[in-house]
């Protein structure tokens, strides 16, 4: 095993101080590395919270700024964090107007999550994203697993949020969104947990994971290597036949952190042309590293389709480390 590490027990600690250094003028590290909040909180504002096992970044603090997300709180790699890091980001980033999670469809974060929400001195409501369409169940969650639409939740719903929209509001639109968002992901190759040192799977170099998840959960089958087109083509075929209609839509080509950009701009080709296909219509789009699984070389699509509000939302001006436009 190749990583840049001093020691597999240290990797997660030493990220934070050096991702809290990087963006200082958008973050403060929290006390003893239980979360990641946003610098400067504004008043009465419903406060976000999101957070899961590391290894995924920059999901999740890589989303903590103006327009997304006011704390997030991370686990071990891939590894749930403990309801005691959710109950401290609460109590330092509610300003008055409860708190709102934002959590991955996990087994381990869905207990966790509610753990804090019971605890908490603050309101909180829950919005649990599960857009996978590969697989109904998986080794970590009952039913569909949350994966990179949980981004896309993080962003509309954080958009709304610093618009002034109310805690109950932004639940009710944060499962509209989850709610017409679905994705898949295909596997390369597989990723190395620091803490194991050997990969999680293996494939053979003539064979690929069709639905793999971000921790490495078997997908829907393994299958000869094919072209680019065949791969979209089957991605957006699942995606498209059960989200059951077309329209404008959002296009996420996420990488899982070992592709290089010219194979997922490549991927964003073959994607928009399967959409076509099946009367979907990219409206906006976004192309990049934002829900990783290490260095697995792979990538997902995820496809929400988009209403006036949704698009406009999207749109709105954002601020983190990882996505910022129109300021």
């Amino acid at each position: 095993m190749k990583k840049l590490i001093n020691a597999p027990d240290t990797v997660l600690s030493e990220s934070l101080d050096g991702f809290a250094e990087a963006h200082a003028d958008i973050v403060l590290l929290g006390e003893e590395r239980k979360f990641v909040r946003r610098r400067t909180l504004k008043p009465g504002k419903p406060a976000l919270v999101s957070g899961g096992g590391s290894g995924h970044e920059p999901l999740h603090a890589g989303f903590v700024g103006f327009g997304m997300l006011d704390a997030a709180c991370p686990g071990q790699v891939f590894t749930s964090p403990t309801p005691d890091q959710m109950i401290a980001a609460v109590a330092e980033v509610d300003t008055g107007g409860g708190a709102l999670f934002i959590v991955k469809n996990y087994e381990g974060d869905v207990m966790n999550f509610e753990m804090a929400a019971e605890m908490a001195g603050s309101e909180v409501l829950t919005v649990i994203t599960d857009d996978d369409v590969a697989v109904e169940t998986s080794t970590y969650s009952l039913g569909r697993r949350g994966v990179a639409g949980t981004m896309i939740v993080e962003k509309v719903v954080g958009a709304a949020a610093e618009a002034g929209m109310g805690l109950g509001a932004l639940k009710v639109l944060g499962d509209r969104v989850n709610a017409a968002s679905r994705s898949m992901g295909v596997a390369l190759t597989s990723c190395i947990v620091p803490a194991a040192g050997t990969p999680t799977f293996t494939l053979p170099e003539d064979e690929m994971e069709m639905g793999v998840g971000i921790h490495g959960e078997p997908g829907r089958r393994r299958v000869k290597l094919e072209g680019a087109d065949a791969i979209a083509e089957e991605m957006v075929a699942a995606i498209a036949g059960d989200l059951g209609r077309g329209g404008d839509a959002l296009l996420l080509v996420n990488g899982f952190g070992g592709t290089p950009a010219m194979e997922l701009y490549l991927m964003r080709h073959a994607a928009g042309k399967a959409l076509a296909k099946h009367g979907i219509r990219i409206a906006r789009g976004l192309v990049g590293n934002y829900v990783t699984s290490l260095e697995m070389a792979g990538c997902s699509l995820t496809v929400t389709l988009l209403d006036d509000e949704i698009a406009r939302l999207w749109d709105a001006p954002v601020h983190t480390s990882a996505l910022r436009w129109g300021l």
